[in-house]
């Protein structure tokens, strides 16, 4: 795939996470890749994993406040696994999930990055490539 075909549909991405943050919360691992979404624009409720509850607790607890949820783990083995727990708990619970924007990320980035935490630098080097700059995400 074209180096700017890839840039826009990552930007793309991005920018349908951030809109969708304002009405759902997005469930990540780890404070990296809460900073990362952040560093992306993403203003609205990230929930971090890695708080020492259980997978199925935390879907208990989601429950109660969401009926939505956008799921954003890593695209690694762990990611993957802790995303396969996520859906069984939160469908369990009664809550409805979105994990297409990971999944749509993971095929873009598989080669290049792993994880939430280096989206932006994913970005930033990608619009280098494509003779953009680094500039902001807008």
């Amino acid at each position: 795939m074209r180096i700017e075909k890839r840039l826009e549909e990552v930007e793309g991405l991005i920018k349908e996470l951030v809109h969708l943050s304002d009405t759902m919360a997005v469930i990540v691992e780890g404070r990296k890749d809460e900073k990362a979404l952040r560093e992306l624009g993403v203003k609205g409720e990230i929930i971090r994993l890695n708080k020492g509850e259980s997978i199925f607790g935390t879907c208990e607890r989601l429950s109660r406040d969401h009926k939505k949820v956008i799921l954003m783990t890593d695209w690694d083995r762990k990611g993957g696994h802790l995303g396969k727990l996520l859906r069984d708990g939160l469908e369990a619970n009664g809550v409805q999930y979105d994990g297409s924007i990971r999944a749509r990320l993971a095929i873009l980035t598989k080669k290049d990055i792993k994880d939430v935490e280096n989206l932006a630098k994913q970005l930033a080097r990608l619009r280098r490539e494509a003779g953009r700059g680094v500039g902001g995400f807008k």
